[in-house]
Parts: C-alpha cells; structure tokens; sequence
C-alpha cells in the first residue's frame, strides 16, 4: 500500500517510455541577488548545492543537454528528457529571449519535455500565456520556490515576496492548464514542527500537481551559516523529521504528487544535518514508519 502519490509512478503515467530530468544552467540570475530586490539572495541558498557536474552556464543549452543525455544514456540507451531550468531563476529574463533558450532545448534530439524552475513574483502574464500554448506541444511543467507560507519565515530568509505572491502564481499557471510543482522546506529558522504542520494544509489548498519537499540545510559560506555559527538554532535529526513527514503527509490531498522529501547537499558544503543516509534509505526509512503510523 502506498501512503502518498509518488513522483516516479506518476512520471510512468504521463509518458509510454522512461524519462529522466537533466539539469541545465542557462545562466540565469535572481531579482535578489542582482539588486532588483536585494543583493543578498536568500540566507540558505547556494546553487553549487543540486547543480550537476554537466551544469556549466559558459556552454549552450544544447551541449549540456547532449552531455546530460550522454550521462545517463550509458544506462539506459532508450531513455527520453525533461530538459530542467533549474539553477537560480528561470523565467527572469525578456519574453523573447526566454522562449529562444527554451526553444532551443526542445529541439535537442530525445527531450520530450521541459520543467522551469522559478519565483512566484518572477512569472508574466505574457510568459503564461507562452506556457499556455507550449503545453500544448509539448510537456510543460512550472516549478514555483514557495519555501514556507509564513510571511514573517519569507522576510527572515529574504526570499523577497509574501506568500500571497506564491498562492497568486499558483493559481494562475494552473488556470493556464500548465502542471505546476512547488517546493517547500522544512525547518526554516522560527519554524518548529508544529508550525510546518499548521503550513500543510494551507499548501496542499494551492492548486499544485506536485510539491517537492526538503529539510533544512545548513550550508557552507550562506548567511544562514554565519546566524547558525553565532545563534545556533534546532536543526532537525532523522528521526525528529521522519516524525514530522509521516504527519505532514497525513494534512496533504492524497492527489498530490510527492517528487521528494530530502535533497542531499555535497558533503565539502554541508554543516548540518549531516545524517549520512542516501534518499532511497531515507524513503525506506519513511515507507516503513509510515506503515507502522498509519497502519496496513
């Protein structure tokens, strides 16, 4: 029995072959870090920490998607591509110039499909109603950094917009017909569990197909390392998150699709949590205390 809708049964239905993401960085930057909003950008954020080797802003688009496919095709000759905008914010550019680069991608041999990943004050009618027509090519799938739903958390991690800015970006890519994904983390500093699990059903209300879900992290060289080095504050131990997941769950509509609960940060970069565990023996530990929590 599963307990939550997961991401890789959910992919096997949209698609008659196997598919996999492959990370591009088009060399995109973040209204708070150019100076648009801020210079800062957001305490706990360092892209080195989910870009892939492959990653490189200084080759085009095509060539990293053909060194991604080359990557993963040694696996699995058959395989087809999400091509995925993933590092820093990828809708924040002109129209045109955004519909060149995605463009591109999809004229790489074997990508089936993109995934944008972005901010909810970065995203334009005009750029929606793009979206809009793509999907109708192609796959189209818009992911939305909503971190937490508590605007005071949003001001302290300097993310830059309110809550209101996610649900309004939500609900207006999905109104669009376009998937749209958002991503959550859990344990942000001021946020206990009890709180993360008053957040659970104000997000599973947002019209999203998909949520991705983190724990904190506390990584090397981020503002947040320098408040948790002089102000250390609780970060979460498997167990303690393992608990709180199985409850977060419980709060969520079952049609979500859950893509995952952790991110593993490169071990040279992580302070803390460092549990040494990798995301399938994470997702066993889960599987099992959920079967013991919510029964067979």
């Amino acid at each position: 029995m599963s307990y939550y809708r997961d991401f890789g049964s959910w992919i096997r239905e949209q698609f008659p072959f196997r598919v996999q993401k492959i990370s591009i960085d088009a060399g995109f930057s973040c209204p708070n870090r150019d100076g648009r909003i801020s210079s800062g950008g957001c305490t706990y954020c360092d892209n080195r920490t989910f870009n892939p080797s492959y990653c490189d802003r200084h080759k085009s688009i095509s060539k990293q998607l053909e060194e991604g496919k080359e990557f993963f095709s040694r696996k699995y000759p058959d395989m087809k591509y999400l091509a995925y905008f993933q590092a820093f914010t990828n809708t924040y550019d002109s129209l045109d110039h955004l519909k060149a680069m995605y463009e591109e991608a999809l004229q790489v041999k074997d990508v089936v499909g993109i995934v944008i990943g972005t901010r909810p004050d970065c995203i334009s009618e005009d750029l929606l109603d793009y979206l809009e027509e793509l999907n109708q090519r192609t796959f189209v799938l818009v992911e939305y950094g909503i971190e937490s739903a508590n605007d005071e958390t949003l001001k302290r991690i300097n993310r830059g917009h309110d809550f209101e800015c996610c649900r309004k970006a939500v609900e207006e890519t999905h109104k669009r017909g376009v998937l749209t994904g958002g991503h959550i983390i859990l344990g942000l500093p001021g946020e206990d569990a009890q709180e993360s699990l008053r957040q659970a059903p104000v997000i599973s209300s947002l019209p999203l197909d998909i949520l991705k879900i983190h724990q904190m992290q506390i990584i090397r060289g981020t503002k947040l390392a320098e408040e948790y080095a002089e102000h250390p504050f609780h970060v979460y131990s498997v167990e303690e998150y393992i608990e709180l997941i199985v409850k977060y769950i419980g709060l969520l509509r079952k049609d979500l699709v859950l893509e995952r609960f952790v991110s593993q940060s490169p071990a040279n970069l992580l302070i803390a949590p460092k549990w040494g565990l990798k995301n399938y023996e994470f997702t066993n530990l889960l599987n099992n205390r959920l079967k013991e929590y919510y029964g067979k």
